[in-house]
């Protein structure tokens, strides 16, 4: 069984880690990894992301005409992306994504995966770039009608199936997923809730990231997006519910009652125009996430306190935010929340005063000394840039 042994940092703490997960102590033939003159921290936890995008930095153009709403963002922007990518791009994608996340110490990733022309296999295209440069993550795909009908929902309903069955490890787990409400039938969220129960699994999902949402499900007769997946039976408890904007204080807080998962996702929301989740004060179980932009969770805590103090949301559920997603890991694998501590996850960051020295995830040195220990971040980056001049070859065609 291999064991490590990490430190001690500057504060005399030493971390000891078998089979995975932090124990008392190993024996003495267990690889050591120095902290000197550094401090000994858990990785940090991007709670909701999308790996396909990772090549958007690359130069990805502007949508003509520019969009003038939510909605038309993502037609105009990220649902043609999704749309043209193939193997390569997306394994592209992915490989920069996680690459720079470890690098920044994000340790766990938990994506919410969609390429509508290529659904079977692409979460093991995912789970590949995962499992090469070392990440923790969970993967789903988005189930969705939006191009081609509840035969496009079947199919990414079914891919969720594939991997949770096939392809999940114990460093990469399965859940099921819906894009969202607004984009599927009543029939595909009672489906997608069935296979949460035959799989034992949680729901990755977006709601009431934009009033449009809200909109929908009302046209349908239902209080809210919400109301509509809860009545369907389509969140179990630990399911995972991104941005939650448009709703109310009592909303957020009955879903984090009964045992979800919110993830506030600041400057995806700034960007997009939709809002400032405010109503996320009232949750109990609030993580932090990308949706999409870099996993340097540091910078999404600034965007959360600058535009957090702006909105006057409550400080101290705030501040909790960073470290909730520990929580989150928790619950996914089975360990212990409380960090660095004897059944926690073995991951875990050396950093010192210039940023990530090493990082660890399940007992394997990931980042030794600033540079990826499986890969070459100079060479992903460079097939990453050739991926994506193609990709936007392909998006200008759509």
């Amino acid at each position: 069984m291999n064991e490590l042994l990490v430190g001690p940092d500057v504060s005399g703490r030493m971390v000891a880690i078998s089979g995975g997960r932090v124990v008392d102590a190993v024996g003495p033939q267990a690889m050591r990894l120095e902290a000197a003159n550094a401090s000994i921290t858990p990785g940090y936890v991007n709670a909701h992301t999308h790996l396909y995008s990772g090549l958007a930095p690359l130069g990805m153009p502007n949508p003509e005409p520019p969009p003038t709403c939510f909605v038309e963002i993502l037609e105009r922007v990220w649902w043609r992306l999704d749309r043209a990518l193939d193997p390569d791009s997306l394994r592209a994608s992915a490989r920069l994504y996680i690459a720079n996340a470890l690098l920044s110490g994000t340790t766990t990733i938990l994506d919410h995966h969609e390429s509508p022309e290529m659904i079977e296999g692409s979460l093991d295209v995912l789970a590949s770039a995962y499992g090469e440069l070392g990440a923790r993550g969970l993967l789903a795909y988005g189930a969705t009608e939006r191009n081609h009908g509840r035969a496009e929902a079947t199919a990414g309903l079914a891919e969720c199936a594939r991997f949770a069955r096939h392809g999940a490890t114990d460093t990469v787990q399965a859940a099921v997923a819906l894009h969202a409400s607004f984009t599927v039938s009543d029939e595909t969220i009672a489906e997608a809730a069935a296979l949460c129960s035959d799989l034992n699994a949680v729901m990755h999902v977006h709601v009431a990231e934009d009033g449009a949402d809200v909109v929908d499900a009302k046209e349908r007769g239902y209080a809210g997006p919400l109301e509509r997946l809860e009545r369907l039976g389509a969140l179990p408890e630990g399911s995972i519910l991104a941005h939650g904007i448009h709703l109310s204080a009592d909303q957020v807080r009955r879903a984090s009652d009964e045992g979800c998962w919110w993830v506030q996702n600041p400057r995806s929301n700034e960007g997009n125009e939709v809002g400032y989740a405010a109503s996320l004060q009232a949750a109990a179980r609030v993580a932090l996430g990308t949706d999409g932009w870099p996993a340097e969770m540091t910078v999404e805590a600034e965007a959360l306190e600058r535009l957090g103090t702006a909105a006057q949301d409550d400080g101290s559920r705030r501040s909790g935010r960073l470290d909730a997603g520990h929580g989150l890991v928790a619950d996914l694998f089975g360990t212990s929340s409380d960090v660095l501590t004897r059944g926690a996850v073995g991951d875990l960051v050396v950093s010192d005063s210039e940023g990530p020295r090493h990082v660890v995830v399940a007992g394997q040195v990931v980042v030794r000394d600033g540079r990826l220990v499986h890969g070459d971040l100079e060479a992903i980056r460079q097939e990453a840039e050739r991926q994506a001049q193609a990709l936007w070859t392909r998006m200008g065609a759509l």
